[in-house]
């Protein structure tokens, strides 16, 4: 039997990983990366830097997922 458990999943996801994660375009993240708060962009999630490399951290992400509101229909968008 094959059961993926919490712990067998990395707690550091690529880029790559993280827009999967998210259901985003890797364009979304680098670019909301790159160019910080601005107004009328979604906010990027957290991020951190390994050297060169960048990861996001799955509680991070998760999180940021989090902070949406829940809509039952599209005229409750604000």
């Amino acid at each position: 039997m094959n059961c993926t458990t919490q712990q067998d999943q990395p707690r550091a996801l690529t880029e790559q990983e993280a827009c999967n994660y998210i259901s985003m375009s890797r364009s979304f993240l680098a670019q909301s990366r790159m160019d910080g708060q601005r107004a009328g962009r979604t906010l990027a999630p957290p991020f951190i830097k390994i050297g060169r490399s960048v990861r996001y951290l799955r509680e991070d992400l998760d999180r940021w997922l989090d902070s949406f509101c829940k809509l039952e229909h599209i005229g409750q968008v604000v």
